[in-house]
Protein backbone atom coordinates (compact mmCIF):
# COMPACT_ATOMS: atom_id res chain seq x y z
CA UNK A 1 0.00 0.00 0.00
CA UNK A 2 2.56 2.28 0.55
CA UNK A 3 3.71 2.56 -3.26
CA UNK A 4 -0.02 3.54 -4.25
CA UNK A 5 0.83 6.53 -1.16
CA UNK A 6 3.74 7.28 -3.19
CA UNK A 7 2.04 7.41 -6.56
CA UNK A 8 -0.63 9.47 -5.84
CA UNK A 9 1.57 12.24 -4.46
CA UNK A 10 4.04 11.91 -7.38
CA UNK A 11 0.35 12.40 -9.61
CA UNK A 12 -0.77 15.40 -7.94
CA UNK A 13 2.91 17.52 -8.36
CA UNK A 14 2.38 17.54 -12.14
CA UNK A 15 -1.33 18.93 -11.89
CA UNK A 16 -0.12 21.27 -8.92
CA UNK A 17 2.94 22.45 -10.89
CA UNK A 18 1.11 22.75 -14.01
CA UNK A 19 -0.97 25.96 -12.77
CA UNK A 20 2.42 27.50 -11.46
CA UNK A 21 3.78 27.26 -14.50
CA UNK A 22 0.46 28.50 -16.33
CA UNK A 23 0.78 31.54 -13.86
CA UNK A 24 4.15 32.13 -14.53
CA UNK A 25 3.61 32.02 -18.17
CA UNK A 26 0.79 34.83 -17.74
CA UNK A 27 3.51 36.57 -16.36
CA UNK A 28 5.94 37.74 -19.24
CA UNK A 29 3.45 37.67 -22.14
CA UNK A 30 5.00 37.57 -24.72
CA UNK A 31 7.54 34.57 -24.52
CA UNK A 32 5.17 32.45 -21.97
CA UNK A 33 2.11 31.96 -24.13
CA UNK A 34 4.16 30.68 -26.75
CA UNK A 35 5.49 27.85 -24.08
CA UNK A 36 1.54 27.70 -23.39
CA UNK A 37 0.58 26.03 -27.11
CA UNK A 38 3.59 23.34 -25.81
CA UNK A 39 0.98 22.69 -22.58
CA UNK A 40 0.27 19.54 -25.14
CA UNK A 41 3.25 18.35 -22.75
CA UNK A 42 0.85 18.95 -19.89
CA UNK A 43 -1.94 16.84 -21.82
CA UNK A 44 1.09 14.41 -21.30
CA UNK A 45 1.34 14.81 -18.08
CA UNK A 46 -1.92 14.01 -17.72
CA UNK A 47 -1.30 11.06 -20.11
CA UNK A 48 1.80 10.00 -17.36
CA UNK A 49 -0.71 8.16 -15.32
CA UNK A 50 -0.42 4.95 -17.96
CA UNK A 51 3.33 6.09 -17.32
CA UNK A 52 4.99 2.53 -18.09
CA UNK A 53 4.29 2.56 -21.36
CA UNK A 54 5.14 6.52 -22.09
CA UNK A 55 8.42 5.71 -20.04
CA UNK A 56 9.00 2.61 -22.67
CA UNK A 57 8.42 5.13 -25.52
CA UNK A 58 11.25 7.64 -23.48
CA UNK A 59 13.92 4.49 -23.20
CA UNK A 60 12.86 3.55 -26.69
CA UNK A 61 14.68 6.69 -28.00
CA UNK A 62 15.93 5.84 -31.43
CA UNK A 63 19.56 4.65 -31.18
CA UNK A 64 21.84 5.55 -34.25
CA UNK A 65 23.19 1.98 -35.93
CA UNK A 66 24.61 0.75 -38.71
CA UNK A 67 22.57 -1.82 -39.52
CA UNK A 68 20.87 -0.69 -42.84
CA UNK A 69 24.09 0.13 -44.18
CA UNK A 70 25.42 -3.38 -43.25
CA UNK A 71 22.40 -4.86 -45.00
CA UNK A 72 22.95 -3.12 -48.32
CA UNK A 73 27.10 -3.84 -48.16
CA UNK A 74 25.98 -7.44 -47.24
CA UNK A 75 22.94 -7.65 -50.45
CA UNK A 76 25.94 -6.32 -52.79
CA UNK A 77 28.64 -8.71 -52.03
CA UNK A 78 25.88 -11.99 -51.11
CA UNK A 79 22.37 -11.21 -52.81
CA UNK A 80 20.77 -14.26 -51.46
CA UNK A 81 22.44 -14.49 -47.68
CA UNK A 82 20.77 -12.60 -44.84
CA UNK A 83 21.54 -12.17 -41.41
CA UNK A 84 20.40 -12.93 -37.83
CA UNK A 85 19.62 -10.12 -35.36
CA UNK A 86 22.49 -11.39 -33.03
CA UNK A 87 24.96 -11.49 -36.03
CA UNK A 88 23.83 -7.83 -36.93
CA UNK A 89 24.64 -6.60 -33.24
CA UNK A 90 27.91 -7.80 -33.55
CA UNK A 91 28.98 -6.34 -36.51
CA UNK A 92 27.11 -3.18 -35.58
CA UNK A 93 29.22 -3.18 -32.42
CA UNK A 94 32.20 -4.08 -34.62
CA UNK A 95 31.72 -0.92 -36.43
CA UNK A 96 31.72 1.48 -33.68
CA UNK A 97 34.43 -0.39 -32.16
CA UNK A 98 36.73 0.65 -35.44
CA UNK A 99 35.12 3.68 -35.86
CA UNK A 100 36.31 4.84 -31.64
CA UNK A 101 39.88 3.32 -32.69
CA UNK A 102 39.85 5.47 -35.63
CA UNK A 103 38.57 8.53 -34.46
CA UNK A 104 41.13 8.12 -31.03
CA UNK A 105 44.10 7.64 -33.23
CA UNK A 106 42.96 10.75 -35.33
CA UNK A 107 42.06 13.01 -32.67
CA UNK A 108 45.74 12.17 -31.01
CA UNK A 109 47.43 12.67 -34.76
CA UNK A 110 45.22 16.52 -34.90
CA UNK A 111 47.07 17.17 -31.22
CA UNK A 112 50.25 15.96 -32.04
CA UNK A 113 50.61 18.61 -35.09
CA UNK A 114 48.62 21.72 -32.82
CA UNK A 115 45.69 21.51 -35.22
CA UNK A 116 42.33 22.03 -34.24
CA UNK A 117 40.23 19.94 -37.67
CA UNK A 118 40.50 16.22 -38.30
CA UNK A 119 41.10 16.05 -42.12
CA UNK A 120 40.98 13.24 -44.77
CA UNK A 121 44.49 13.42 -44.27
CA UNK A 122 44.31 12.51 -39.91
CA UNK A 123 42.02 9.72 -41.32
CA UNK A 124 43.85 8.21 -43.40
CA UNK A 125 47.17 8.14 -41.48
CA UNK A 126 45.05 6.59 -38.41
CA UNK A 127 43.77 4.02 -41.01
CA UNK A 128 47.27 3.04 -41.82
CA UNK A 129 48.15 3.02 -37.96
CA UNK A 130 45.22 1.05 -36.83
CA UNK A 131 44.02 -1.54 -39.68
CA UNK A 132 47.01 -4.43 -40.98
CA UNK A 133 48.64 -4.89 -43.85
CA UNK A 134 46.72 -5.47 -46.64
CA UNK A 135 43.38 -4.37 -45.46
CA UNK A 136 44.90 -0.98 -44.99
CA UNK A 137 45.62 -0.97 -48.11
CA UNK A 138 42.40 -1.48 -49.26
CA UNK A 139 40.84 0.96 -46.76
CA UNK A 140 43.08 3.79 -47.56
CA UNK A 141 42.30 2.80 -51.49
CA UNK A 142 38.28 2.90 -51.09
CA UNK A 143 38.56 6.03 -48.84
CA UNK A 144 40.44 7.84 -51.40
CA UNK A 145 37.86 6.77 -54.28
CA UNK A 146 35.17 7.77 -51.89
CA UNK A 147 36.81 11.26 -51.34
CA UNK A 148 37.38 11.96 -54.85
CA UNK A 149 33.40 11.12 -55.86
CA UNK A 150 32.09 13.11 -52.95
CA UNK A 151 34.84 16.57 -54.37
CA UNK A 152 33.70 15.78 -58.13
CA UNK A 153 29.98 15.72 -57.10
Amino acid sequence: MAPKAEKKPAEKKPVEEEPATEKAKKTPAAKKPKAGKSLPAGKTAAKEGGEGKKGKKKAKKSVETYKIYIFKVLKQVHPDIGISSKAMSIMNSFINDIFEKLAGESAKLARYNKKPTITSREIQTSVRLVLPGELAKHAVSEGTKAVTKFTSS
